[in-house]
């Protein structure tokens, strides 16, 4: 690893920490933000709801612009916006000061994170990509399980607002060093597709509105049905758009690949059952077992130190040995630990006897995580992986809202919050609901091509390019000379990882 790639991975993966830490990190601290602003709990909910509905809505913008604009001065411009929104947020003295400031939030982490993946895949060739997003994955992974412990802590040990003034000094390092150490970059496209950002912007805002009143308003509400009918509608048209437009925001022929398609699939449900397990499980420590913030928070560490520990082990094998059995194999675990929770919740549990249960759960979202991010990537030109990265992160987004939303309406119609009883019962559902999600897409997961299929059979969805212009691609985009290394190597490995 070269020093300009040791730079790379160090900053996004820095900025990502960041932006999947905030996440997750108010979850345990909701309690005392609404005593601290004399908030309702119907508005308290819109410190995570906000922040989740911009970063969603406006990823696949923030990927075209930073394939428009230079990558690294529209990286730098996120980090500036998130940066400051987090002073924003420790500043508030109300709820709507905190929830405007949350969703300004969540718009620069809609320009980081996809052009954060992006940074790091086009900086290392295909052969050594596995080992980068291992471990970026990893870093990930560990920000957003530990994202509750963290906020307990906060929370207990000093003010709520120390969870966004924490930002301030990171973001404005991680800023110098991207100008320092980095490159600046373009994508493909000449142009900002802007009837494209428009119809994806307005299609996402209805499908992801929909997610997060649904369990407020009812499914059935017009104001939900409206705004699921109203995204689809734009969906659809953005579809035919992007097949007919000359420089397409998303080229539709991405998901003809089955790397990229199965990858994306696999990625939506393991994201889905790893966010229901997340919103509930704190919950169920402080509602059943009556711990404390702190407490809450450190009991799930058996889980959430797995992230660490085998996301980069993950990210080496699927460089050797490719992403199927990995990604099949990792949701296959997530699932059997998600069962095995389910079965051993109960209003007498006792806490070491779940730890079996939440290492499994926690191994297989490991081992999942950096090969199908890798798949995805990997399925594309070098030169498209800002536009893949878009995809990849946007539907991320929809399996965390798709995945509370649908652990909380099973938890609603099975529990409750009246006694210990009923919150176990509808917790055990939640938790049967996301060994589904994650068994489904370990079957999906096996329609990812193996690394010797790849290999004989060329590349994988049509024009995305043949091996030896991907290779030399991969080259340019990681600052090595075109001419250098082993043409015949890195154009096998490229191909390969599709």
């Amino acid at each position: 690893m070269t020093v300009a790639q040791r730079w790379v991975l160090t900053l996004t993966s820095l900025s990502a920490f960041m932006i999947a830490l905030d996440g997750t990190i108010v979850t345990t601290a909701l309690t005392t933000i609404k005593k601290s602003l004399h908030s309702s709990v119907e508005t308290l909910e819109w410190t995570v709801s906000a922040y989740i509905l911009t970063f969603a809505v406006l990823l696949l913008t923030g990927a075209a612009l930073g394939d428009r604009f230079g990558r690294r001065k529209v990286f730098v411009a996120g980090l500036g916006l998130f940066t400051a929104a987090s002073a924003a947020c420790g500043l508030s003295t109300s709820i709507g000061e905190l929830i405007t400031a949350r969703a300004v939030q969540g718009a620069g982490a809609a320009v980081i994170m996809p052009l954060a993946v992006t940074q790091l895949g086009a900086a290392f060739p295909p052969r050594e990509r596995g080992r980068a997003m291992g471990l970026s994955a990893g870093i990930i992974g560990l920000a957003t399980a530990g994202g509750p412990f963290v906020g307990g802590v906060v929370a207990q040990g000093l003010a709520w607002q120390w969870l966004f003034w924490v930002n301030v000094p990171v973001g404005l390092l991680v800023i110098v060093g991207v100008l320092v150490n980095m490159a600046e970059t373009r994508g493909p496209q000449a142009r900002l597709d802007l009837l494209g950002v428009l119809l994806t912007t307005g299609g996402v805002f209805g499908l992801v509105w929909a997610l997060v009143r649904g369990n407020d308003v009812g499914w059935t509400s017009a104001e939900v049905v409206g705004a699921l009918a109203g995204g689809v509608a734009l969906i659809v048209a953005f579809v035919g758009w992007e097949r007919r437009v000359a420089a397409p925001m998303v080229p539709m022929r991405f998901f003809g690949s089955r790397a990229f398609s199965a990858g994306n699939f696999a990625n939506f449900t393991l994201v889905a059952a790893m966010y229901g397990l997340l919103f509930f499980l704190a919950q169920y420590y402080q509602q059943v077992l009556h711990y404390g913030p702190f407490g809450a928070g450190t009991r799930m560490m058996p889980f959430s130190a797995t992230l660490l520990v085998f996301g980069p082990l993950s990210g080496r094998l699927s460089d050797r040995f490719g992403e199927r059995l990995l990604v099949a194999g990792g949701l296959a675990l997530t699932a059997a630990g998600l069962g095995l929770i389910a079965v051993q919740a109960g209003p007498d549990a006792s806490w070491p006897a779940m730890i079996p249960a939440l290492v499994v759960t926690g191994t297989g979202i490991s081992t999942a995580m950096p090969p199908v991010q890798r798949a995805v990537v990997g399925a594309v030109r070098p030169q498209e992986i800002g536009q893949a990265s878009g995809v990849f992160s946007m539907l991320r987004q929809f399996g965390a809202l798709f995945g509370t939303a649908l652990s909380v309406a099973v938890f609603a119609a099975t529990g409750g919050y009246g006694s210990a009883k009923a919150f176990v019962d509808g917790f055990g559902a939640a938790m049967g609901v996301g060994a589904a999600m994650a068994a489904a897409g370990a079957v999906v997961a096996l329609l990812l091509p193996t690394r010797r299929a790849a290999v004989a059979g060329g590349p994988v969805g049509g024009p995305a390019g043949g091996p030896a212009g991907a290779g030399a691609a991969s080259k340019v985009a990681s600052g090595v000379p075109a001419g250098s290394g082993d043409r015949a190597v890195e154009a096998a490995a490229e191909v390969g990882s599709r």
